[in-house]
């Protein structure tokens, strides 16, 4: 009875408005909260792929360093993509660079070595330049070396026109300069 004298009070036919409104903001949070769920299992998808480095598939070849330079990288197969760079001058391999492009969960990461001619490995046995996804657009993947000090964009600029991007900080941003400039090999 006491109850009935309580809700009595509480429950008005004012309160009755409000309880309306409240109702439809309790539907509207439980709404919002579903939409957010659903937006944050999208953005925990969208950490990239192989997918986003097809671009780069193909053999390229442009000039570097007073010489020519090839590249070559094969399709996403296996949670990988695999590629080369060798870098000439005066008809004498400079430099080898040797790709590995890794599936994880967090996304794709890039490993890199480099060597010498005679294959003399510039980094220790075990050491790999790494890098680690950071995002895609069309055309365009941009990755960042684990000390954050280096930023990498593997973009295809034309069709037929493939193009390796430098970053490093500064002022507060990233300055991005084209490093190597390649032509696709038909």
């Amino acid at each position: 009875m006491e109850f009935n004298i309580l809700r009595k009070i509480i429950f008005t036919k004012s309160d009755s408005h409000r309880m309306k409104h409240f109702t439809w903001l309790r539907t509207s949070l439980f709404a919002f909260c579903m939409l957010t769920i659903s937006l944050s299992s999208f953005s925990q998808s969208a950490k990239g792929s192989l997918q986003d480095l097809k671009i780069i598939e193909g053999r390229w070849m442009g000039t570097y360093n007073g010489g020519p330079i090839e590249a070559a990288w094969t399709a996403p197969l296996g949670d990988n993509i695999v590629g080369y760079i060798r870098m000439i001058r005066d008809n004498k391999p400079t430099l080898y660079e040797i790709f590995a492009f890794e599936e994880t969960e967090n996304g794709p990461v890039a490993r890199v070595k480099h060597f010498k001619p005679g294959l003399i490995s510039i980094e220790e046995k075990e050491d790999a330049d790494t890098y680690n996804y950071v995002e895609a657009s069309k055309n365009q993947v941009l990755f960042e070396k684990t000390d954050k000090q280096v930023r990498i964009i593997y973009e295809l600029r034309k069709k037929n026109q493939f193009i390796i991007q430098k970053g490093t900080p500064k002022n507060g941003g990233w300055e991005f300069i084209d490093l190597f400039v390649f032509d696709r090999i038909k």
